[in-house]
């Protein structure tokens, strides 16, 4: 898939300010500082289209980017960040829940997570969510420059074997990396493909 062009379109505080739009929605999703901004602007060929942060926990609204005018990228905020309060988490978890639940267009959740650390269990709960509410979703590992490139697939693999003790059958999964632009076409290309079917 090509990238012509990718806007912002809004952010939105709930479910039903969230564009009244039929075309088909990606989500994308992990814990504060994954790397999720970095990945969309890269996917996206468009430096400053997702604002990245220094500071982990930015994005607090569900944002929505119209990509070559056909399907929208959805930045949703992260998940586990400990600095926030606990009614602002709440608050945050209920809107990414409700997103995800009661959004018809969304297609498939992107679940971010950084090769480098062994598996955390936010993401797992969070993973395990997903499954349980019949969500389609992958599991995109972030940030694979900063292995040696020996330990990246054999780290990937290893997470994804320790899914075996509750899932009979794994999601799919891809290897990324912002910096290397790695794991792009591979994901852009899962994209259309469901976007033809």
């Amino acid at each position: 898939m090509e990238i012509k062009n990718s806007e912002f379109v809004i952010s939105s505080a709930t479910v039903s300010q969230c564009p009244q739009d039929t075309k088909p929605e990606y989500a994308f999703i992990g814990r504060s500082n994954v790397g999720k901004s970095s990945l969309i602007n890269m996917l996206c060929n468009h430096k400053g289209l997702a604002k990245t942060s220094a500071t982990p926990g930015k994005t607090l609204l569900i944002n929505h980017f119209i990509i070559n005018k056909e399907w929208y990228l959805v930045d949703l905020p992260g998940y586990g960040y400990a600095k926030r309060s606990k009614s602002v988490q709440q608050k945050l978890e209920q809107m990414i829940s409700q997103y995800i639940l009661q959004r018809r267009q969304l297609m498939n959740v992107f679940v971010l997570i950084d090769i480098r650390h062994d598996p955390q269990q936010i993401d797992r709960e969070f993973i395990d969510w997903l499954g349980m509410s019949q969500i389609p979703f992958c599991i995109i590992f972030t940030k694979a420059d900063k292995l040696a490139p020996t330990k990246v697939s054999p780290a990937a693999k290893a997470y994804m074997e320790k899914l075996r003790d509750t899932w009979e059958e794994l999601p799919p999964y891809f290897v990324s990396s912002a910096e290397k632009r790695l794991g792009r076409e591979e994901i852009l290309s899962y994209i259309e493909e469901i976007n033809k079917q």
